[in-house]
């Protein structure tokens, strides 16, 4: 655990904590006002997520070689997870009724 300092491990962590949190709430959201396809959000924001927690593991086993493999994992979940907030966030602007009328 000697490739990061203690305060970079704190801003790692409070991430990972903070991003759970972040889906929770945005589902939790979708339930209580009925609009389901917040949830789509929460879904798209997986990939980000185990991106983050890959990270967090290759620097927790001091950047072994062998586990060279995880920033490559990290690096392809950081691309999906873009692309799955990408398209949840354009889905919700379409069902909210904002992307109606957008030539008028």
């Amino acid at each position: 655990m000697e490739a990061l300092s203690i305060p970079t491990w704190i801003i790692h962590i409070s991430s990972v904590i903070e991003w759970i949190a972040a889906i929770w709430l945005i589902w939790s959201y979708s339930e209580v006002t009925g609009n389901r396809y917040w949830q789509a959000l929460s879904w798209g924001m997986l990939p980000s997520l185990i991106s983050a927690m890959c990270a967090c593991t290759w620097h927790f086993f001091d950047n072994m070689e062998s586990l060279s493999w995880l920033v490559t994992l990290q690096a392809s979940m950081t691309v999906v997870g873009n692309c799955t907030l990408c398209i949840a966030g354009w889905w919700i602007w379409r069902v909210s009724g904002k992307g109606e009328n957008i030539n008028s």
